[in-house]
């Protein structure tokens, strides 16, 4: 896949509007707001709207690995509030379907650090040793960039160490993201990379 961004049609997808401030306003854009429901729900109607050729996901994270300021390229996906095992199921395994617990599908760059995002419908402040990036929406969007088949690429800026000031830091700290992830992406479209999708 040719990574040059001027002959590419990406979509960068946002939680909130603050992650992306006034660095992404010449590109396509969409917020998709809190949590996995309405993320899903509101790519959904972009991509059948505008049919990108690749989905970026950028935002802010909190890690427990990862210090704060470091942009991170995630390429599996755990949805960590999904927990059956009462039933007999493995963690994270959604009952009675062919998804596997961990989602392998992103694109991964040589620029940054490749971590496993644990998304979950909470603010979490704990760590895992299955996840060192947390978020709220990353991993639905994987997945449903992943049943369209659309290149999937996810950095994430970590605002906080998910730990009991993360919700003090990552007010602070959310609002640097935007720099942050805008350098990013141009060192990785302004060079030539191979990826493997």
């Amino acid at each position: 896949m040719d990574m040059n961004l001027l002959k590419l049609k990406p979509l960068f997808v946002f939680a909130l509007p603050m992650e992306a401030a006034n660095e992404f306003i010449d590109f396509d854009t969409l917020f998709v707001g809190v949590g996995k429901v309405q993320s899903i729900y509101y790519l959904m109607k972009k991509i059948i709207d505008c049919k990108p050729s690749i989905i970026i996901n950028v935002g802010s994270a909190g890690s427990n690995e990862f210090k704060p300021g470091e942009v991170v390229c995630c390429t599996q996906f755990i949805q960590r509030d999904m927990n059956v095992t009462p039933l007999g199921f493995p963690k994270y395994k959604t009952p009675f379907s062919n998804i596997e617990p961990v989602l392998n599908y992103g694109i991964e760059t040589p620029y940054f650090p490749i971590g496993i995002c644990g998304s979950g419908d909470s603010f979490e402040v704990c760590g895992c040793p299955d996840y060192k990036v947390v978020d709220m929406e990353a991993y639905s969007l994987a997945w449903l960039s992943m049943q369209e088949q659309i290149p999937f690429l996810c950095l994430k800026y970590i605002t906080d160490g998910i730990d009991d000031k993360a919700a003090k830091d990552w007010n602070i700290t959310v609002h640097l993201a935007a720099a942050a992830l805008r350098r990013s992406i141009d060192v990785i479209f302004n060079r030539t990379w191979p990826i493997t999708i």
